[in-house]
């Protein structure tokens, strides 16, 4: 959630940036003095990791997994972008760009194919993050001036997504560990507003710019999977999409005051009962007419609907979502701009409205003691220990954002905590 064009607009003056690490178990948070991390591994306190006041107007903040790694751009330099070594306080190394960074994604691979992308208006640079060398520039793209785009985070399906065009909703899905284009997937017919990966690379969210409609394709076929209808009544700007780690729920948040949850399952087909009410008949001649009906019109009824929702106390302001267990018990997480993190419960088996829990300042002070939630159902896991265990192999809470001794272990390659490794370097693009 990138902020810098509408700074002061929108409730927070102080807040610039504000996003969720790859595997949601930390907050990073850019600002007009620095940057900070919070921790998410508990729904009471939101955990200061660190805190940087070197570096001024921070409009992007990207830190990898829960490691130190973390990239940085300043509205001061705007097309400079600094990877940093945030425990030791140390610059790893510098690029810079022939035009204004828009968005930065990282993701963590093999020891080879550890991937840092850099999106620009109209061109994206692949690096390596292991030595940052540029493995590939993507020229010419067309007009992106929200920087949208996504990277998968799996390590066997590493793809990036970003907008084909700038007047319907291609999306471009390109290979980055081939260094290839994998598929071109005409997914709607306004330009696109948002795209999101899940965690094993399998499948990709879209939405367009009109906002009532969420779809999601296999990768890298570019199949449609599934068809959610946000709504009909008007049309929205949606400001993100996120899945659950295990990909089985998936939210959007808009500039309305609702966020929508989705379950991705496959309905079964039940056996054909004779209908016993007039309202049965009615649906059932209703379904039959849709072999008739205009397309528009059909999938309407064969799209599916919200699975769970959430009633934010505002509307109208940028925000960012995520799903996430905390304490054993799947969240949804909302950092909006006007200056909170909402946290909400999910009821993964009835669904329906969710609960507000907590609420914290994205500054890290406190809360006047009469603004806080009080709630004692958060201590309670709405569902069997079954399910918490199930969710909790993609939600580790042995590594809960706490400095990143969990991640650095599995990336011997990148030695972080070594003196020596990754001298200084000043390098510029063409």
């Amino acid at each position: 959630m990138n902020l810098a064009s509408q700074s002061g607009e929108a409730g927070c003056s102080q807040l610039l940036f504000a996003n969720f690490n790859q595997d949601n178990t930390s907050l990073a948070v850019g600002t007009k003095s620095g940057y900070k991390f919070f921790s998410l591994s508990s729904v009471d306190k939101l955990e200061q990791i660190y805190e940087c006041t070197d570096t001024e107007d921070v409009c992007i903040v990207e830190r990898l997994f829960s490691s130190s790694l973390v990239a940085i751009v300043s509205l001061k330099a705007p097309r400079k972008l600094k990877v940093c070594h945030f425990k030791k306080g140390t610059e790893i190394c510098n690029y810079s760009y022939s035009n204004t960074i828009l968005a930065v994604k990282l993701n963590r691979q093999t020891s080879l194919f550890q991937r840092l992308i850099v999106c620009l208006e109209e061109s994206l640079y692949i690096h390596n993050i292991r030595d940052m060398k540029v493995l590939h520039t993507i020229r010419e793209t067309p007009p992106n001036p929200s920087g949208l785009c996504a990277l998968s985070i799996s390590n066997d399906n590493c793809y990036l997504a970003y907008p084909g065009s700038a007047t319907i909703g291609e999306v471009q899905v390109f290979d980055t560990i081939n260094l290839r284009a994998a598929n071109m997937i005409p997914a709607h017919d306004s330009p696109l507003a948002a795209l999101a990966f899940d965690a094993s690379g399998t499948k990709l969210a879209t939405a367009s710019e009109k906002g009532t409609v969420i779809r999601v394709f296999s990768i890298p076929e570019g199949q449609k999977l599934f068809e959610f209808r946000r709504g009909v009544k008007r049309c929205v700007s949606i400001c993100s999409l996120a899945f659950s780690m295990e990909g089985l729920y998936l939210s959007a948040s808009s500039n309305t005051e609702t966020v929508h949850i989705f379950k991705l399952e496959t309905q079964r087909e039940k056996p054909q009962e004779e209908p016993t009410t007039w309202t049965g008949y009615f649906g059932k001649v209703l379904m039959a007419s849709t072999t008739y009906l205009p397309a528009q019109v059909t999938e309407m009824f064969t799209q599916g609907r919200a699975f769970a929702t959430v009633r934010l106390p505002f509307s109208g302001h940028k925000n960012i979502c995520a799903l996430a267990t905390i304490q054993k018990i799947p969240r949804l997480l909302v950092a909006a701009a006007d200056g909170y993190l909402y946290l909400y419960n999910l009821d993964p088996q009835e669904g329906g409205e969710c609960t507000l829990m907590k609420q914290h300042k994205l500054d890290g002070s406190a809360e006047p003691a009469n603004e806080i939630l009080e709630q004692t159902a958060h201590d309670r896991p709405l569902v069997p220990q079954t399910y918490s265990a199930a969710v909790a192999k993609g939600y580790s809470e042995d590594q809960g954002a706490v400095g990143g001794a969990g991640v650095e272990d599995d990336m011997n390659t990148l030695h972080l905590d070594e003196e020596n490794e990754q001298p200084p370097l000043i390098l510029e693009t063409d």
